[in-house]
This record gives C-alpha cells, sequence and structure tokens, in this order.
C-alpha cells in the first residue's frame, strides 16, 4: 500500500506542478498585459488549487504510513536524522504545508479582489510564491 501511494504522490506532483506553473504564468501574463480577469483565468487558478490540494492529501497519507515520514522520526529522533532523512520527514511536508497555505489565501483574496489587475497581481505573488517554495523541497535526488 505504501508503494503504491509513494508512486502516485511522485506521479501526481508531475501534474500538480505544470497546473500550478500554468496558473502562474497565466496570472503573469494577464496583470502585465492588463487583460480583462475571465472565468477561464479563475478555472485556471482553481485547477491549480485543486490539483496542489490533492498532492496535499495524498502527501499527508504518504507521511504516516511511509517510513521516510513520521516513522523516520520516532525512529532515530530529531537529532539522528540525516541530511537525506531531514528533508524527506520534516523539510518536504513542512515546507510544502506553508506553500499550500499560501496558495489557498492566494484563491481566497482574489474573491476579495475588484479589479482584474488585483486578481492577478494576488495569484502571480501567492500561486507564485507558493510554487517556489514547493521547488526548493523536492527531493530531487529520489524523484528522478
Amino acid at each position: 500500500m505504501e508503494d503504491f501511494i509513494q508512486k502516485f504522490h511522485s506521479g501526481w506532483a508531475y501534474l500538480a506542478l505544470l497546473v500550478l506553473v500554468v496558473a502562474v504564468v497565466n496570472s503573469l501574463i494577464g496583470m502585465f498585459s492588463k487583460k480583462e480577469f475571465t472565468s477561464k483565468d479563475r478555472k485556471i487558478a482553481l485547477f491549480g488549487l485543486i490539483a496542489i490540494h490533492t498532492q496535499l492529501v495524498v502527501g499527508v497519507l504518504l507521511y504516516f504510513v511511509s517510513p521516510n515520514g513520521l516513522n523516520m522520526i520516532k525512529a532515530v529522533g530529531m537529532g539522528g536524522l540525516t541530511t537525506e532523512s531531514r528533508l524527506l520527514a520534516l523539510e518536504h511536508p513542512l515546507i510544502n504545508i506553508i506553500a499550500i497555505v499560501l496558495i489557498t489565501i492566494g484563491w481566497s483574496k482574489h474573491k476579495k479582489a475588484t479589479t482584474s489587475e488585483s486578481k492577478f497581481k494576488t495569484f502571480s505573488i501567492f500561486y507564485g510564491l507558493g510554487l517556489v517554495l514547493i521547488l526548493s523541497r523536492i527531493p530531487w535526488k529520489i524523484w528522478f
């Protein structure tokens, strides 16, 4: 079961990152070209939100069943974590949760924005920061 969840988490990450990149690029284009915010732009951002929340749910599940998550901390303690195990057991989950909170805040704040420029700017900032944080904590060595 853990192996399936791990493979799904890794595979879904490609889709989630792709959709998130598209949402960020779309918001940057909209902001700099001063175009009107449409339902298409809202749907792109919503798909990014859904994809990244799905990744979170699978990741949280994996954190509790994987030997590299909570079980690693229980086995060796915080002081016994190596650089790689600290990334998997602590940094990756924590930073990605912070990133997803930022993305969710961006989604919520765009609803209160009244102009197209402010909607695009909100998505650019919050989704962009979330994307940068996520990319900074991907365990690249084991992902490829």
